[in-house]
């Protein structure tokens, strides 16, 4: 079977992009998508083929994007095709048997819209207003096309019904613990996401701010003209000296980080899923998580440390792990493998022969 992934656009390296590329590499997949730009430093091997860049600058490219899937036909190429991200899934309407692997809806658009319409500014609220009443709709018609829906976590799996009226199945990224390692826990804690305003790395900095004697370490990146462009240079315009933000780095580099680094914190709003705390686990490496969305699913007690989002509990946590972190390892380790390539392997076939009966991948 020939299996074609859409997927929205590879701009920045996150847990979207990095799970699109695990599929194609199971399936033997190409991926057709928008910009291109991280997919080498992820990885180089895997076949890309490119409907043009987006417009730079939000809503339009966002914008760009769904216009470029919605008319895009590649109906007489492929036997089977999967929707991955927000936007890729306006290819539907073309492109049968499909399934969508839904990180989650549109953000912006249903559960965080009063937050997102906050942040405008008089000049842009009318646009954002505009944007979202129109866009809405083609999101809603479009996912009417879909066979089929499978969704990163439960939390996700909420979503889709409160908002799409769908029901979901619910297949779990993966996290391949072999390519993770323990070196050592280290002077530094490590915190990896993308610089967005909704994964509260501002709590994070306040954190450490109150903490001189620990060092932290973030890893991630945002897109220049993004709706985060303004948070992001913020962060990056005041830091205090324990805190350091490394920006993108390879996947050797990220692995290495999180072999020697003391723990992991996770803060952000609601997380879908939450595949950073596994990497993390998958180091043997403690997690300190806010007590929300889809950390409920990865992180456990005995993993690692819940919080609510206040600025006292994280710097509590950071203390109370930092007096022992070895004492989290094994059962870290332990439920970092529940979450196997293999088991993402055959679910993810296995859903795929649900979608097509006459065929096999």
């Amino acid at each position: 079977m020939k299996v074609a992934i859409f997927h929205d656009y590879f701009g920045a390296i996150g847990g979207g992009e990095r799970v699109a590329l695990q599929m194609a590499k199971i399936l033997d997949a190409d991926i057709i998508t928008t910009d291109t730009d991280a997919v080498r430093r992820i990885d180089p091997t895997v076949r890309v083929i490119s409907l043009g860049k987006t417009i730079k600058f939000p809503p339009l490219k966002q914008v760009s994007a769904s216009l470029m899937f919605a008319t895009c036909d590649f109906s007489s190429k492929y036997d089977f095709f999967i929707f991955s991200g927000n936007w890729a899934h306006y290819a539907s309407r073309r492109h049968h048997p499909n399934l969508w692997y839904c990180f989650t809806p549109v953000r912006a658009f249903y559960d965080l819209y009063p937050i997102f319409l906050s942040r405008q500014d008089p000049l842009t609220r009318q646009f954002f207003l505009t944007w979202v009443g129109l866009h809405r709709r083609f999101d809603q018609r479009s996912v009417c096309d879909i066979d089929r829906i499978i969704a990163i976590s439960k939390n996700v799996r909420t979503r889709i019904l409160k908002y799409h009226h769908r029901d979901a199945e619910v297949i779990y990224p993966p996290v391949d613990a072999k390519r993770y390692k323990f070196i050592e826990y280290g002077d530094f804690w490590l915190s990896v996401n993308r610089l967005y305003p909704e994964k509260r790395i501002d709590l994070q900095i306040e954190a450490f701010r109150r903490l001189p004697e620990e060092r932290l370490a973030i890893v991630g990146g945002y897109a220049h003209g993004d709706h985060a462009s303004r948070y992001a240079e913020g962060l990056i315009s005041d830091l205090p000296p324990n805190v350091t933000i490394l920006g993108e780095v390879g996947e050797d580099e990220l692995r290495g980080l999180y072999a020697r680094c003391r723990g992991h914190i996770c803060t952000a709003m609601d997380e879908d899923y939450g595949l950073t705390p596994l990497e993390a686990m998958a180091s043997g490496k403690p997690v300190i998580a806010v007590r929300e969305g889809g950390y409920l699913e990865t992180v456990t007690e005995e993993t690692g440390i819940f919080v609510q989002a206040k600025m006292d509990q994280i710097v509590d946590a950071v203390r109370s792990i930092s007096r022992d972190p070895s004492r989290y390892r094994i059962p870290c380790e332990s439920r970092a493998r529940s979450f196997s390539c293999a088991r993402f392997r055959d679910q993810l076939k296995a859903a795929i022969t649900a979608g097509d009966p006459q065929s096999t991948p």
